[in-house]
């Protein structure tokens, strides 16, 4: 796919950005600005090469149309701070204020388009109203670049159908994106471990499917842990529990040693009664997981057999916290996981939601990490070998 430098000489041209600036919000304050900072480094570049840079993103789930909630306001003041420099905030998305931005920008000069998403064609599942808005949004730049990896899996209309309106290339942090997960899906250094976690085997499955015939190890931690265990027949007590995928995790165990690949689960996970920040917490046997009680961590022994399989490994991804890691009681399995991480002796990889989130939560250095994606879903469509129509379109462009 083309890359900026396949733009060509930048300077007084009108470029739209395709950013993934949809950060946790309390109220206007932001809570984590992780991707807003992944952002910088490609606007800094367009705005030094004298570019007039509009910046298009989207934040939460508006239901086209205005929702205040989901106001871009506040990313704009916090890109600035960034920047070090303005960035004019428009009202709208393709209004009379976009299209004053797009006219009176100078060189080097960057604004913020309102939320996207307040636009029913961007997510519209017609072609010609997904194309009627990408034509709006294309009348206002010259090229445009793609650097929203968190929303390259998503055929919509600032992500997909622009990019056959206007001369497009990757930006910098997609490109990053898509060389690490290559890396991870091709001529791999070995050993390979995948450490899954979250809530779900569900949100897990395609996944699981394809890196069984890639990886050397799988580590499961987090909720989805207690539905292997049952598949093994384990009590979980009140611990989430996914009923209804019981049977495939059996699968996945029969079919792991076919493939001669390791599925490690916990030994000892850490329960409570309650979820809740406060709930006594009990450190127990998988054998001896009170029937009144729920898993909420995996247990140190757990924790600390985790970490010296990824330590021992030449490539690890990781996707899914080990516990409710923003309870200091229920943290210590994430923790570890994530600090074995930063000593991974190859290429060390955060797959992006829960996890990054978990990584600046719990104050881990970002640099201490082979990379940290900013598109959790994306990178796991990727890694289950899913077509990802934000990165197709550009290669057909080039």
């Amino acid at each position: 796919m083309k890359t900026i430098d396949d733009l060509g000489d930048l300077q007084g041209k009108k470029v739209l950005v395709r950013c993934d600036l949809n950060v946790p919000l309390d109220g206007s304050k932001i809570t984590d600005d992780g991707r807003i900072r992944a952002s910088v480094p490609t606007l800094r570049r367009l705005l030094d090469s004298g570019a007039r840079v509009l910046v298009v993103a989207h934040l939460g789930r508006p239901k086209g149309s205005p929702d205040l909630s989901s106001s871009l306001e506040p990313v704009s003041a916090r890109l600035a701070e960034l920047l070090g420099q303005p960035v004019r905030f428009a009202e709208d998305t393709v209004g009379p204020e976009a299209q004053a931005a797009s006219e009176q920008l100078g060189n080097g000069e960057i604004a913020l388009l309102e939320n996207v998403r307040f636009n029913a064609g961007e997510t519209s599942k017609d072609d010609a109203a997904r194309g009627e808005f990408a034509d709006q949004l294309a009348a206002l730049a010259d090229v445009f670049v793609s650097d929203g990896f968190g929303v390259v899996h998503r055929e919509q209309a600032s992500v997909f159908d622009i990019a056959k309106r206007l001369p497009a290339a990757a930006g910098g942090l997609v490109q990053a994106e898509v060389e690490v997960l290559r890396r991870l899906t091709t001529d791999t250094k070995r050993p390979y471990t995948v450490v899954l976690g979250g809530s779900k085997v569900s949100d897990k499955l395609a996944v699981i499917d394809n890196l069984l015939a890639k990886a050397d190890t799988l580590v499961i931690g987090g909720g989805m842990l207690f539905t292997f265990l049952v598949a093994q027949g384990h009590e979980v007590g009140t611990s989430l529990l996914e009923q209804d995928q019981v049977d495939q995790a059996r699968g996945y165990l029969a079919k792991a040693q076919q493939l001669g690949v390791d599925i490690v689960l916990p030994t000892d996970v850490v329960v409570a009664p309650a979820f809740a920040a406060d709930a006594p917490a009990t450190v127990v046997s998988i054998d001896a997981i009170p029937s009144d009680q729920m898993g909420l961590d995996i247990g140190p022994a757990s924790a600390e057999a985790f970490a010296k399989i990824i330590r021992n490994s030449a490539t690890v991804f990781w996707n899914g916290p080990m516990g409710v890691f923003e309870m200091a009681a229920f943290a210590g399995g994430t923790r570890s996981v994530a600090a074995a991480l930063t000593e991974v002796n190859g290429l060390s990889v955060v797959g992006g939601g829960d996890s990054a989130a978990a990584v600046r939560l719990l104050g881990f250095d970002e640099a201490a990490f082979g990379h940290i994606s900013t598109g959790g879903g994306a990178s796991l469509e990727y890694l289950e070998g899913k077509i990802l129509p934000g990165l197709v379109v550009l290669e057909e462009q080039s």
